[in-house]
Protein backbone atom coordinates (compact mmCIF):
# COMPACT_ATOMS: atom_id res chain seq x y z
CA UNK A 1 0.00 0.00 0.00
CA UNK A 2 1.62 3.42 -0.88
CA UNK A 3 0.90 5.35 2.39
CA UNK A 4 1.58 8.75 0.70
CA UNK A 5 -1.82 8.07 -1.39
CA UNK A 6 -3.73 7.41 1.79
CA UNK A 7 -4.99 9.76 4.39
CA UNK A 8 -4.54 8.64 8.12
CA UNK A 9 -8.51 8.38 8.38
CA UNK A 10 -8.53 6.38 5.91
CA UNK A 11 -5.44 3.96 7.28
CA UNK A 12 -7.53 3.78 10.03
CA UNK A 13 -10.52 2.35 8.87
CA UNK A 14 -9.00 -0.05 6.46
CA UNK A 15 -7.60 -1.25 9.45
CA UNK A 16 -10.53 -1.65 11.96
CA UNK A 17 -11.99 -3.81 8.70
CA UNK A 18 -9.29 -5.64 8.44
CA UNK A 19 -9.24 -6.82 12.15
CA UNK A 20 -12.93 -7.40 12.16
CA UNK A 21 -12.28 -9.55 8.72
CA UNK A 22 -9.71 -11.19 10.22
CA UNK A 23 -11.11 -11.50 14.14
CA UNK A 24 -14.53 -11.77 13.60
CA UNK A 25 -15.65 -13.29 10.29
CA UNK A 26 -13.34 -15.68 9.42
CA UNK A 27 -13.53 -17.72 12.43
CA UNK A 28 -17.50 -17.61 11.44
CA UNK A 29 -17.03 -18.92 8.56
CA UNK A 30 -14.84 -21.64 9.89
CA UNK A 31 -18.70 -22.95 12.10
CA UNK A 32 -20.88 -22.92 8.68
CA UNK A 33 -20.19 -25.30 5.47
CA UNK A 34 -17.51 -24.14 3.16
CA UNK A 35 -20.24 -23.72 0.48
CA UNK A 36 -22.44 -22.04 2.62
CA UNK A 37 -23.66 -18.35 0.90
CA UNK A 38 -23.84 -16.64 4.43
CA UNK A 39 -22.85 -16.82 7.80
CA UNK A 40 -24.50 -18.13 10.63
CA UNK A 41 -27.76 -15.75 11.76
CA UNK A 42 -26.35 -15.40 15.72
CA UNK A 43 -22.59 -14.48 13.77
CA UNK A 44 -23.90 -12.10 10.98
CA UNK A 45 -25.92 -10.25 13.54
CA UNK A 46 -23.46 -10.19 16.54
CA UNK A 47 -20.69 -8.78 13.60
CA UNK A 48 -23.25 -6.36 12.58
CA UNK A 49 -24.07 -4.69 15.79
CA UNK A 50 -20.39 -4.89 16.29
CA UNK A 51 -19.74 -2.78 12.83
CA UNK A 52 -22.30 -0.70 13.41
CA UNK A 53 -21.26 0.73 16.50
CA UNK A 54 -17.90 1.30 15.27
CA UNK A 55 -19.55 3.60 12.05
CA UNK A 56 -18.27 1.07 9.62
CA UNK A 57 -21.72 -0.20 8.52
CA UNK A 58 -22.74 1.30 4.58
CA UNK A 59 -19.39 2.88 4.09
CA UNK A 60 -20.29 3.83 0.50
CA UNK A 61 -23.64 5.35 0.99
CA UNK A 62 -24.20 9.05 1.53
CA UNK A 63 -23.48 10.33 4.99
CA UNK A 64 -26.86 12.28 4.99
CA UNK A 65 -28.94 8.62 4.65
CA UNK A 66 -26.61 7.12 7.34
CA UNK A 67 -23.38 5.75 5.42
CA UNK A 68 -20.28 6.19 5.22
CA UNK A 69 -19.54 8.76 2.76
CA UNK A 70 -16.98 6.97 0.90
CA UNK A 71 -15.95 8.33 -2.48
CA UNK A 72 -15.06 5.88 -5.13
CA UNK A 73 -11.23 5.63 -3.98
CA UNK A 74 -11.31 4.97 -0.49
CA UNK A 75 -14.37 2.20 -1.00
CA UNK A 76 -12.02 0.57 -3.26
CA UNK A 77 -9.00 0.76 -1.08
CA UNK A 78 -11.36 -0.67 1.71
CA UNK A 79 -12.49 -3.69 -0.58
CA UNK A 80 -9.12 -5.14 -0.40
CA UNK A 81 -9.38 -5.38 3.23
CA UNK A 82 -13.01 -6.45 3.16
CA UNK A 83 -12.96 -9.27 0.68
CA UNK A 84 -10.11 -11.15 2.09
CA UNK A 85 -12.06 -13.85 3.32
CA UNK A 86 -13.57 -17.30 2.33
CA UNK A 87 -16.94 -15.86 1.46
CA UNK A 88 -14.98 -12.32 -0.37
CA UNK A 89 -15.80 -12.65 -3.57
CA UNK A 90 -19.81 -12.82 -3.98
CA UNK A 91 -20.69 -12.21 -0.05
CA UNK A 92 -17.81 -9.27 0.59
CA UNK A 93 -17.32 -8.17 4.40
CA UNK A 94 -20.44 -11.45 4.72
CA UNK A 95 -22.54 -8.62 4.36
CA UNK A 96 -21.92 -7.03 7.99
CA UNK A 97 -20.73 -3.84 6.65
CA UNK A 98 -24.03 -3.24 4.40
CA UNK A 99 -25.72 -5.05 1.55
CA UNK A 100 -25.42 -3.73 -2.18
CA UNK A 101 -28.22 -1.13 -2.64
CA UNK A 102 -28.07 -0.18 -6.55
CA UNK A 103 -26.42 3.48 -7.20
CA UNK A 104 -29.22 4.82 -9.23
CA UNK A 105 -31.85 5.44 -6.53
CA UNK A 106 -29.45 8.50 -5.58
CA UNK A 107 -30.58 10.17 -8.57
CA UNK A 108 -34.16 9.51 -7.25
CA UNK A 109 -36.55 11.60 -5.56
CA UNK A 110 -36.01 12.60 -1.65
CA UNK A 111 -39.76 10.98 -1.64
CA UNK A 112 -37.88 7.60 -2.97
CA UNK A 113 -35.27 7.48 -1.09
CA UNK A 114 -36.78 7.83 1.93
CA UNK A 115 -39.45 5.77 1.12
CA UNK A 116 -36.81 2.47 0.07
CA UNK A 117 -33.02 3.29 0.42
CA UNK A 118 -33.11 4.81 3.84
CA UNK A 119 -35.03 1.46 5.72
CA UNK A 120 -32.61 -0.63 3.64
CA UNK A 121 -29.74 0.85 4.87
CA UNK A 122 -30.99 0.54 8.30
CA UNK A 123 -32.47 -2.64 8.22
CA UNK A 124 -30.20 -4.18 6.18
CA UNK A 125 -32.11 -6.03 3.85
CA UNK A 126 -31.23 -7.09 0.38
CA UNK A 127 -31.94 -5.02 -2.99
CA UNK A 128 -31.28 -6.12 -7.01
CA UNK A 129 -30.26 -4.10 -10.05
CA UNK A 130 -31.86 -5.59 -13.25
CA UNK A 131 -30.72 -4.84 -16.38
CA UNK A 132 -29.43 -8.04 -18.47
CA UNK A 133 -31.96 -9.99 -20.31
CA UNK A 134 -31.74 -13.59 -21.18
CA UNK A 135 -32.12 -13.05 -25.27
CA UNK A 136 -29.53 -9.72 -24.98
CA UNK A 137 -25.98 -8.91 -25.72
CA UNK A 138 -23.37 -7.10 -23.89
CA UNK A 139 -25.01 -3.30 -24.94
CA UNK A 140 -27.71 -2.52 -22.98
CA UNK A 141 -28.92 -0.11 -25.84
CA UNK A 142 -29.69 -2.76 -28.42
CA UNK A 143 -30.44 -5.65 -25.69
CA UNK A 144 -33.45 -4.36 -23.56
CA UNK A 145 -36.42 -5.66 -24.34
CA UNK A 146 -38.28 -5.48 -21.48
CA UNK A 147 -41.25 -3.36 -21.84
CA UNK A 148 -42.58 0.01 -19.57
CA UNK A 149 -45.92 1.02 -21.55
CA UNK A 150 -47.42 3.98 -19.91
CA UNK A 151 -50.91 4.02 -19.33
CA UNK A 152 -52.42 7.29 -17.49
CA UNK A 153 -50.41 7.13 -13.71
CA UNK A 154 -48.89 3.67 -14.28
CA UNK A 155 -46.79 1.81 -16.68
CA UNK A 156 -47.38 -1.74 -17.38
CA UNK A 157 -43.89 -3.74 -17.59
CA UNK A 158 -43.72 -6.84 -19.53
CA UNK A 159 -40.37 -9.22 -19.99
CA UNK A 160 -38.00 -10.45 -18.44
CA UNK A 161 -34.23 -10.16 -16.82
CA UNK A 162 -31.56 -13.04 -15.66
CA UNK A 163 -28.68 -13.35 -13.58
CA UNK A 164 -30.07 -10.73 -11.19
CA UNK A 165 -28.29 -11.80 -7.83
CA UNK A 166 -30.99 -11.50 -4.75
CA UNK A 167 -34.40 -11.07 -6.00
CA UNK A 168 -35.92 -13.90 -4.63
CA UNK A 169 -34.92 -12.30 -1.28
CA UNK A 170 -35.13 -9.02 -1.87
CA UNK A 171 -38.28 -6.56 -1.21
CA UNK A 172 -37.54 -3.96 -4.10
CA UNK A 173 -35.13 -3.10 -6.79
CA UNK A 174 -33.84 -1.68 -9.75
CA UNK A 175 -35.36 -2.42 -13.16
CA UNK A 176 -34.66 -1.13 -16.86
CA UNK A 177 -37.11 -1.27 -19.51
CA UNK A 178 -37.82 0.40 -22.76
CA UNK A 179 -40.50 3.05 -22.31
CA UNK A 180 -40.01 4.07 -25.82
CA UNK A 181 -38.78 1.82 -28.73
CA UNK A 182 -38.46 4.68 -31.22
CA UNK A 183 -35.88 6.45 -28.83
CA UNK A 184 -33.10 4.10 -29.46
CA UNK A 185 -30.56 4.16 -25.87
CA UNK A 186 -33.08 7.22 -24.85
CA UNK A 187 -36.11 5.14 -24.97
CA UNK A 188 -34.96 3.41 -21.91
CA UNK A 189 -35.96 4.46 -18.26
CA UNK A 190 -35.29 2.87 -14.63
CA UNK A 191 -38.17 1.86 -12.01
CA UNK A 192 -38.35 0.91 -8.52
CA UNK A 193 -40.01 -2.32 -8.32
CA UNK A 194 -41.27 -3.80 -5.08
CA UNK A 195 -41.13 -7.47 -5.46
CA UNK A 196 -44.96 -8.45 -4.02
CA UNK A 197 -45.90 -6.62 -6.86
CA UNK A 198 -48.53 -8.76 -8.95
CA UNK A 199 -46.93 -10.37 -11.92
CA UNK A 200 -43.63 -10.09 -10.83
CA UNK A 201 -41.71 -13.72 -10.42
CA UNK A 202 -37.99 -14.36 -9.21
CA UNK A 203 -36.90 -17.86 -10.09
CA UNK A 204 -33.20 -18.84 -8.70
CA UNK A 205 -30.78 -21.15 -10.34
CA UNK A 206 -27.28 -22.56 -9.66
CA UNK A 207 -24.34 -21.83 -11.06
CA UNK A 208 -20.66 -22.38 -10.09
CA UNK A 209 -20.26 -19.84 -7.55
CA UNK A 210 -22.00 -20.55 -4.37
CA UNK A 211 -23.01 -16.81 -2.86
CA UNK A 212 -25.14 -14.50 -4.53
CA UNK A 213 -27.52 -17.09 -6.36
CA UNK A 214 -28.65 -15.36 -9.31
CA UNK A 215 -32.48 -15.69 -10.56
CA UNK A 216 -34.24 -15.58 -13.69
CA UNK A 217 -36.97 -12.23 -13.18
CA UNK A 218 -40.24 -12.25 -14.83
CA UNK A 219 -43.07 -9.31 -15.58
CA UNK A 220 -46.40 -9.98 -16.48
CA UNK A 221 -48.37 -7.01 -16.68
CA UNK A 222 -46.34 -5.07 -13.70
CA UNK A 223 -48.22 -2.08 -12.58
CA UNK A 224 -45.49 0.46 -11.89
CA UNK A 225 -46.75 4.01 -10.41
CA UNK A 226 -44.87 7.00 -12.46
CA UNK A 227 -43.86 7.87 -8.86
CA UNK A 228 -41.35 4.89 -8.98
CA UNK A 229 -39.62 6.01 -12.34
CA UNK A 230 -36.38 7.06 -11.83
CA UNK A 231 -35.68 10.30 -13.43
CA UNK A 232 -36.81 11.65 -16.35
CA UNK A 233 -38.76 9.23 -19.17
CA UNK A 234 -35.53 7.65 -21.34
CA UNK A 235 -32.64 8.73 -18.94
CA UNK A 236 -32.15 5.52 -17.62
CA UNK A 237 -29.41 4.04 -19.41
CA UNK A 238 -27.32 7.07 -18.60
CA UNK A 239 -28.40 6.42 -14.53
CA UNK A 240 -26.99 3.07 -15.31
CA UNK A 241 -23.81 3.71 -17.50
CA UNK A 242 -22.42 6.09 -14.62
CA UNK A 243 -23.02 3.63 -12.22
CA UNK A 244 -21.93 0.58 -13.87
CA UNK A 245 -18.69 2.32 -14.70
CA UNK A 246 -18.16 3.87 -10.99
CA UNK A 247 -18.76 0.95 -9.36
CA UNK A 248 -15.97 -1.38 -11.60
CA UNK A 249 -13.49 -0.11 -9.47
CA UNK A 250 -14.43 -1.36 -5.74
CA UNK A 251 -15.53 -4.64 -8.14
CA UNK A 252 -11.81 -5.11 -9.29
CA UNK A 253 -10.48 -4.44 -5.31
CA UNK A 254 -12.63 -7.29 -4.68
CA UNK A 255 -10.92 -9.44 -7.35
CA UNK A 256 -7.58 -8.27 -5.77
CA UNK A 257 -8.49 -8.58 -2.36
CA UNK A 258 -8.72 -12.26 -3.04
CA UNK A 259 -6.06 -12.43 -5.04
CA UNK A 260 -3.95 -10.96 -1.98
CA UNK A 261 -5.55 -13.25 0.00
CA UNK A 262 -4.30 -16.04 -1.93
CA UNK A 263 -1.48 -15.12 -2.47
CA UNK A 264 -0.71 -14.42 1.20
CA UNK A 265 -1.43 -17.99 2.01
CA UNK A 266 0.62 -19.66 -0.49
CA UNK A 267 3.87 -17.40 0.41
CA UNK A 268 3.41 -19.15 3.94
CA UNK A 269 2.56 -22.32 2.66
CA UNK A 270 6.06 -22.51 0.49
CA UNK A 271 8.14 -21.52 3.91
CA UNK A 272 6.05 -24.37 5.65
CA UNK A 273 6.18 -27.20 3.11
CA UNK A 274 8.93 -29.55 2.64
CA UNK A 275 8.73 -32.47 -0.38
CA UNK A 276 11.66 -34.26 -1.06
CA UNK A 277 13.57 -32.77 2.14
CA UNK A 278 13.41 -29.23 0.38
CA UNK A 279 11.12 -26.50 0.94
CA UNK A 280 8.48 -25.33 -1.74
CA UNK A 281 10.65 -21.43 -1.66
CA UNK A 282 13.95 -22.73 -1.96
CA UNK A 283 12.52 -24.12 -5.60
CA UNK A 284 13.14 -22.00 -8.76
CA UNK A 285 9.64 -23.30 -10.09
CA UNK A 286 7.34 -22.25 -7.07
CA UNK A 287 9.84 -18.87 -6.65
CA UNK A 288 8.90 -17.63 -10.48
CA UNK A 289 4.60 -18.59 -9.83
CA UNK A 290 4.94 -16.45 -6.55
CA UNK A 291 6.91 -13.39 -8.39
CA UNK A 292 4.52 -13.39 -10.94
CA UNK A 293 1.22 -13.52 -8.70
CA UNK A 294 3.13 -10.42 -6.64
CA UNK A 295 3.45 -8.74 -10.67
CA UNK A 296 -0.34 -9.42 -11.15
CA UNK A 297 -1.24 -7.68 -8.13
CA UNK A 298 0.66 -4.34 -7.35
CA UNK A 299 -0.25 -4.07 -11.29
CA UNK A 300 -4.30 -4.54 -10.50
CA UNK A 301 -3.40 -2.20 -7.36
CA UNK A 302 -2.15 0.27 -9.24
CA UNK A 303 -4.71 0.20 -12.16
CA UNK A 304 -7.70 1.00 -9.90
CA UNK A 305 -6.31 3.39 -7.74
CA UNK A 306 -5.46 5.36 -10.91
CA UNK A 307 -9.15 4.94 -12.34
CA UNK A 308 -10.96 5.15 -9.20
CA UNK A 309 -9.22 8.73 -7.94
CA UNK A 310 -10.21 9.98 -11.35
CA UNK A 311 -13.78 8.91 -10.64
CA UNK A 312 -13.57 10.78 -7.56
CA UNK A 313 -12.59 13.87 -10.04
CA UNK A 314 -15.39 13.35 -11.63
CA UNK A 315 -12.77 12.84 -14.87
CA UNK A 316 -14.46 10.40 -17.81
CA UNK A 317 -13.09 6.52 -16.19
CA UNK A 318 -14.87 4.73 -18.79
CA UNK A 319 -12.07 3.01 -20.69
CA UNK A 320 -9.78 2.80 -17.01
CA UNK A 321 -12.80 1.00 -15.76
CA UNK A 322 -12.76 -1.25 -18.74
CA UNK A 323 -9.20 -1.85 -17.90
CA UNK A 324 -9.33 -2.50 -13.98
CA UNK A 325 -12.22 -5.12 -14.68
CA UNK A 326 -10.33 -6.86 -17.09
CA UNK A 327 -6.92 -6.82 -15.66
CA UNK A 328 -8.22 -7.76 -12.04
CA UNK A 329 -10.39 -10.61 -12.86
CA UNK A 330 -7.90 -12.20 -15.31
CA UNK A 331 -4.90 -11.82 -12.74
CA UNK A 332 -7.47 -13.13 -9.78
CA UNK A 333 -7.94 -15.98 -12.02
CA UNK A 334 -3.79 -16.57 -12.49
CA UNK A 335 -3.11 -16.09 -9.10
CA UNK A 336 -5.35 -18.28 -8.08
CA UNK A 337 -4.60 -21.05 -10.15
CA UNK A 338 -0.98 -20.91 -9.24
CA UNK A 339 -2.37 -20.95 -5.40
CA UNK A 340 -3.80 -24.11 -5.94
CA UNK A 341 -1.28 -25.89 -7.66
CA UNK A 342 1.89 -24.53 -5.67
CA UNK A 343 -0.83 -26.41 -2.48
CA UNK A 344 -1.36 -29.26 -4.72
CA UNK A 345 -4.06 -31.79 -3.80
CA UNK A 346 -4.76 -29.63 -0.60
CA UNK A 347 -5.42 -26.37 -3.18
CA UNK A 348 -8.51 -28.35 -4.40
CA UNK A 349 -9.78 -29.51 -0.79
CA UNK A 350 -13.08 -27.89 0.67
CA UNK A 351 -10.64 -27.54 3.94
CA UNK A 352 -9.01 -24.52 2.38
CA UNK A 353 -10.69 -21.25 0.97
CA UNK A 354 -8.66 -21.98 -2.27
CA UNK A 355 -11.41 -24.29 -4.33
CA UNK A 356 -14.20 -22.19 -3.46
CA UNK A 357 -12.10 -19.09 -4.90
CA UNK A 358 -11.06 -20.95 -8.05
CA UNK A 359 -14.77 -21.69 -9.15
CA UNK A 360 -16.35 -18.60 -8.08
CA UNK A 361 -12.93 -16.41 -9.74
CA UNK A 362 -13.95 -17.61 -13.02
CA UNK A 363 -17.32 -16.25 -13.02
CA UNK A 364 -15.43 -12.42 -12.54
CA UNK A 365 -14.30 -12.54 -15.86
CA UNK A 366 -18.14 -12.44 -17.26
CA UNK A 367 -19.85 -10.46 -14.43
CA UNK A 368 -19.90 -6.68 -14.59
CA UNK A 369 -19.09 -7.17 -18.97
CA UNK A 370 -17.26 -10.11 -19.94
CA UNK A 371 -13.60 -9.31 -20.89
CA UNK A 372 -14.18 -9.45 -24.89
CA UNK A 373 -16.55 -6.61 -24.62
CA UNK A 374 -14.11 -4.81 -22.38
CA UNK A 375 -11.48 -4.68 -24.85
CA UNK A 376 -13.73 -3.66 -27.24
CA UNK A 377 -14.27 -0.62 -25.78
CA UNK A 378 -10.28 0.16 -24.83
CA UNK A 379 -9.54 -1.08 -28.43
CA UNK A 380 -12.27 2.37 -29.48
CA UNK A 381 -10.72 4.43 -27.62
CA UNK A 382 -7.28 3.64 -28.81
CA UNK A 383 -8.38 3.78 -32.57
CA UNK A 384 -10.78 6.64 -32.22
CA UNK A 385 -8.29 9.19 -33.46
CA UNK A 386 -7.26 7.29 -36.08
CA UNK A 387 -10.56 6.34 -37.47
CA UNK A 388 -11.80 10.05 -37.20
CA UNK A 389 -8.99 11.30 -38.93
CA UNK A 390 -9.45 8.38 -41.79
CA UNK A 391 -12.92 9.52 -41.81
CA UNK A 392 -12.33 13.55 -42.30
CA UNK A 393 -10.42 12.53 -45.33
CA UNK A 394 -12.65 10.16 -47.22
CA UNK A 395 -14.87 12.75 -46.98
CA UNK A 396 -12.99 15.55 -48.26
CA UNK A 397 -12.13 13.38 -51.19
CA UNK A 398 -15.45 12.58 -51.89
CA UNK A 399 -16.21 16.19 -51.99
CA UNK A 400 -13.17 16.94 -54.64
CA UNK A 401 -13.43 16.84 -57.99
CA UNK A 402 -11.01 14.03 -59.05
CA UNK A 403 -8.27 15.32 -61.27
CA UNK A 404 -8.42 15.21 -64.78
Amino acid sequence: MNSFMISDELKMVVEQVRRIIEDDVIPAESRVDPDAPELAEEDYQRISKKVRSLGLYALELPRKYGGGGMGTFEMSVIAEAMGQHRMGLYNIGCGVFGRHIPESIWSGTEEQIQQYAVPAIQQGTHTFFAITEPGGGSDPANAIQTRAERKGDRYILNGSKIFISHAHEAEWGVVYARSNPEAGRKGISAFIVETKTPGFTAKPFKVIRTAAIPNVVTFEDCEIPVKNRIGEDGQGLSLALNMLSRKRFPYSATNLSVAVAAHKRTVEYANQRKTFGEYLADRQAIQWMLADSELDIRTTRLLIWDGAMRADRDEDIRVLASMAKVYSSEALGRVIDRCVQIHGGYGVTKEFPLERWYREARVRRIGEGPSEVHRMVIARDLLRAGRDQRKARERSQAATPAAR
